[in-house]
């Protein structure tokens, strides 16, 4: 896949709509369509990354810039009284669907443990 081709990289472009939810010059979360939680946000890097397994050092910058995001997801959402799950998956096994890594803000309700 290319990044032409990739459904997260059209959202950055706006060349796809997304509900927004917290934006900056190196990410963009928006509400995921298909919500597990009562707050479910995901925040993805503006340049392709396909996931953690394919970042490389350079990349620790973009990867903490995920994780702040993350928390500002949280914080603008109501979430950091009652606390939150941050979750990236990593590979078709883990749960990913979508190859531009991405971080999932979940919350708003009780999360299970285990997860999977």
């Amino acid at each position: 896949m290319t990044t032409n081709d990739c459904l997260f990289c059209k959202i950055v472009a706006r060349e796809i709509p997304a509900k927004l939810a917290y934006e900056d010059e190196h990410t963009v979360a928006f509400h995921d369509v298909r919500p597990m939680a009562p707050t479910h946000v995901l925040v993805i890097p503006r340049r392709h990354i396909v996931g953690v397994a394919d970042a490389k050092p350079e990349d620790a910058l973009t990867l903490g810039q995920v994780l702040l995001a993350g928390r500002a997801v949280a914080e603008k959402t109501g979430l950091v009284e009652s606390g939150y799950r941050l979750v990236l998956n990593n590979g078709v096994n883990a749960g990913q669907s979508v190859f531009h890594l991405h971080l999932h803000v979940l919350g708003g309700r009780v999360l299970a443990w285990p997860p999977g």
